[in-house]
């Protein structure tokens, strides 16, 4: 419950200390409850894609003593993510499979992670529809609780569910539930960022930035999308603050600025180089390139 009042990185020394201390006193339940948030947390934090991969590979390592099945499906997922995120698994990936079960079954206890991660994984790869399909999986049958509450995974999700609906809406894709859905993830994050700005400020000013730029109000856009990289910056979200950095490229881009658009997509490259992603990186850099052409500028 902390993260709905204090920032997210506050907790996540205080969980590796429960690890080891459910270890060393016998409750292995605990500890491992404990790496499965500390791998959650740091992942929605964007701390070190590859520090969290070796975090990872060491919890996965102390669960072969343990034999946590449950556990083990949770770390591999979020792997999945972390694999995805850096390199699109092409090096980092591994041949082992979360066994997650019937994802339509309600009760399914790996569910709500795998859909929300598949979903935030799409994203971040620019595959929209793929985004939206389990976007809508995730709000199946569950729509009204899934946008009143959830845990710190679901609200990032919320976030980028958010952003890809207003990606849809530029392609005049899906219209009428694009901004149904845009509009109920502004209003979940706003509610979520009165009690903890550092969480989630950043991401409900990329939202609005989003929103006003679809509007075509240049001014108000701009405004938003400086305040989501500022509040990102302050909260120490190097991910969300590249991605800020990056949509104000691509907006301005659109509206042919591109000297403006080159100074944000290079911010976004030197966020997504320190985060680890490389995959990021060689995304920005194409656009780069294309904007250092002769005829770029």
């Amino acid at each position: 419950i902390a993260w709905r009042f204090e920032p997210l990185q506050a907790g996540i020394d205080k969980l590796r200390q429960g690890f080891e201390a459910g270890l060393s006193s016998g409750n292995a339940d605990m500890g491992l409850h404990c790496a499965i948030q500390v791998i959650k947390n740091t992942i929605c934090i964007g701390a070190n894609l590859s520090s969290i991969l070796e975090e990872i590979g060491y919890y996965l390592q102390i669960l072969e003593t343990y034999q946590s099945e449950m556990g083990r499906t949770f770390l591999l997922i979020f792997r999945e993510t972390v694999s995805t995120l850096i390199d699109n698994g092409k090096a980092t990936g591994i041949d082992a499979t979360p066994l997650v079960g019937d994802l339509d079954d309600q009760k399914n206890k790996f569910r709500d992670s795998v859909l929300y991660h598949s979903a935030i994984r799409c994203y971040w790869l620019g595959h929209t529809e793929r985004c939206r399909y389990y976007s809508e999986k995730c709000m199946k049958g569950v729509e009204q609780t899934f946008w009143q509450g959830g845990n710190i995974t679901a609200y990032v999700a919320k976030f980028f569910i958010g952003l890809n609906s207003l990606d849809l809406l530029k392609k005049n894709k899906h219209i009428d539930r694009s901004s149904q859905v845009s509009r109920l993830a502004i209003a979940a994050l706003k509610g979520a960022a009165v009690n903890s700005d550092s969480n989630f400020t950043n991401k409900l000013r990329l939202l609005e930035a989003e929103q006003q730029s679809l509007a075509e109000r240049h001014w108000k856009a701009i405004d938003l999308y400086h305040a989501s990289i500022t509040s990102a910056k302050r909260s120490g979200l190097i991910h969300e603050q590249g991605l800020a950095c990056e949509k104000a490229g691509f907006y301005f881009k659109r509206v042919r600025q591109n000297e403006k658009a080159l100074q944000y997509f290079q911010q976004a490259r030197d966020c997504y180089q320190a985060w680890g992603s490389s995959m990021k990186v060689a995304f920005i850099q194409n656009e780069l390139d294309g904007l250092n052409l002769p005829n770029g500028i």
